[in-house]
């Protein structure tokens, strides 16, 4: 059978069992939208920024378990997505980019619309392609898939000039699994390895667990709770790890690091048996490297990167492979040590002795009876509304942070935001994507009047496919962030924090066909939470919250500080 490049790029994504692809058209990839328009095995999404394809493309990917698919132009088309590429690999989301391309012949004559796509996205992508021969394109967009989806996850990137688009070539079916000699991560986990770690962990006096994003990322939610349970340790998730074990699990610390708990980051300062689990001890999480080593602790480091172990934290028993594949191993050995786990129960009840003293502090809470509407307080009504179960997708910044430390994830997948590159505007095409992936679920976005603007265009998306997402907007009039760091590092000089033309949320959300509420009163909170998720149920509903102007996250850890060295409200220096 011979087919023209578009026609193949379109049968390879029915292959890969793609049912929805993110995209923008452009000159370079018409012969794609060609055959998109020919063909029934998938759905098209026409967002109204390359930038919104790619996070909803991500989003899809993250709330599911499945590649996210983009289709974006050559130049413009694959600058403006560079930003979600990046927001993908920082998080290691599997996704496939398909940009268009000048033709092979006016590849570096600074043609209309060139740009070095391959040059440009190298630093942010797990992998990138750009076919020069019609013949090869099968073949390389199956390798993408692969590459995306296997070893630790990541975004590839495939380019395809105009004139391959359309040149014909013979159509070959896949002949079954793909194989790449240069190509081969490891999955299987060292059992000598595994066994000594489970030794030094039945042997610690005081165990903790460090759980990172590789566990959702690995479907391992389920053999990581029994490994909390039986191991009977403290256990705290990272931002991009919330719901890998259920927040009312009770073993569980919450979230580490900048803005994490106070037993949270104490117990990790203060373990002597450390075992990291999907995590990479980024800045935000340890702080300080230095002082978070300086308290003697044998460290053990499960990844499928190898090139994560040891990269800022020395790993005394470091175990490469799949986390999931691991952790059911080590459960193993564990049950076969419940002699050596029976020994240690004395030593876990000092250790949880002295974790409830920490707890006992109440480091989340907040003043409940101001009359301004606190952040924290929607976030709450936001989890009473919706039992706790719904998709979150969030936006950066202070309500990012309020949503993490007040929604309690007690499911995988239900916590979608951008941890690593820490991307604004991401929150609305999320959404869009995590609604095409679980269009049966309750979607909400928790955003902020800076955030949100950044991609509002994608209400036009929403109108046009029907998403509903309940977008609750924790409008505090500034940039809550940067404001909080020049109030308590620049001697409260806000330069350029404070928004002084904001819209009229409600009537701009009105402009698109959807629902505007506004609420100024600490009483409308919960009855505008309810008419959205009930009597609007079936249309996008934008509440905009006015809440208190000078709130801040607590607790704190300031940048170059330790995780014992915490600012636990306005009053600590």
């Amino acid at each position: 059978m011979e087919l023209i490049g578009a026609d193949i790029v379109v049968r390879c994504l029915a292959e890969q069992g793609v049912k929805h692809v993110f995209g923008y058209p452009g000159g370079a990839v018409l012969y794609i939208y060609d055959a998109i328009y020919k063909q029934k095995d998938f759905e098209h999404i026409l967002v109204r920024h390359e930038q919104a394809a790619v996070h909803a493309a991500d989003a899809y990917s993250r709330s599911s378990q499945e590649v996210g698919v983009c289709l974006v132009t050559s130049g413009p088309g694959l600058t403006n997505a560079v930003t979600g590429i990046a927001t993908a690999y920082m998080d290691s989301i599997p996704m496939v980019i398909i940009s268009g391309q000048v033709p092979t012949k006016a590849i570096g004559e600074d043609a209309f619309q060139e740009c070095d796509a391959v040059g440009i996205t190298r630093p942010c992508v797990k992998h990138n392609f750009l076919v020069r021969d019609v013949k090869d394109l099968a073949d390389t967009m199956r390798k993408a898939f692969y590459i995306a989806k296997t070893g630790r996850p990541g975004p590839v990137l495939v380019d395809i000039p105009k004139d391959v688009s359309m040149a014909p070539c013979k159509y070959t079916p896949p002949k079954g699994e793909v194989k790449m000699r240069s190509y081969s991560p490891t999955t299987k986990g060292h059992g000598g390895q595994i066994k000594k770690a489970a030794q030094l962990l039945v042997g610690a006096q005081r165990p903790m667990i460090y759980v990172g994003g590789g566990v959702i990322l690995a479907n391992a939610a389920e053999e990581l709770t029994e490994f909390v349970d039986l191991l009977g340790a403290p256990c705290v998730t990272t931002l991009m790890a919330l719901g890998a074990l259920p927040a009312s699990n009770k073993h569980y610390l919450g979230m580490p690091g900048m803005h994490g708990t106070y037993e949270a980051n104490m117990a990790m300062q203060q373990s002597d048996v450390l075992i990291a689990v999907g995590a990479r001890f980024d800045d935000r999480v340890v702080g300080n490297t230095k002082h978070f080593m300086s308290q003697p602790r044998k460290v053990i480091h499960i990844d499928i990167d190898p090139s994560s172990i040891s990269k800022r934290v020395r790993a005394d028993v470091p175990i490469v492979g799949c986390v999931k594949d691991v952790l059911t191993e080590l459960n193993e050995v564990l049950r076969e040590l419940s002699e050596a786990r029976q020994k240690q129960t004395k030593a876990l009840a000092n250790w949880w002795k002295q974790i409830n003293e920490w707890q006992a502090r109440k480091c989340l809470a907040y003043d409940t009876e101001s009359d301004l509407i606190k952040p924290q307080y929607v976030v709450q009504k936001l989890w009473e509304v919706t039992g706790g179960d719904a998709f979150i997708a969030s936006d950066v910044g202070q309500h990012q942070m309020w949503a993490a430390q007040y929604y309690g994830f007690n499911k995988p997948r239900r916590w979608v935001n951008s941890g690593g590159l820490g991307t604004m505007g991401v929150g609305l095409p999320y959404a869009m994507g995590i609604q095409k992936a679980n269009p049966d679920a309750q979607v909400a976005v928790i955003t902020g009047e800076g955030s949100i603007q950044m991609n509002i265009q994608e209400l036009a998306t929403c109108k046009q496919y029907g998403f509903t997402p309940k977008i609750v907007c924790l409008n505090n009039r500034y940039l809550g962030m940067v404001r909080q760091w020049q109030e308590l590092d620049y001697e409260k000089r806000y330069s350029q924090s404070y928004m002084e033309s904001i819209p009229d949320f409600v009537k701009l959300v009105e402009s698109y066909g959807h629902v505007g509420i506004q609420v100024e009163k600490k009483a409308d909170v919960e009855p505008a939470l309810r008419d959205a998720f009930g009597k609007y149920k079936d249309r996008l509903v934008f509440i905009n919250v006015i809440t208190d102007r000078e709130e801040n996250v607590w607790p704190m850890v300031k940048a170059g500080k330790g995780l014992t060295e915490m600012l636990l409200g306005p009053d600590d220096k």
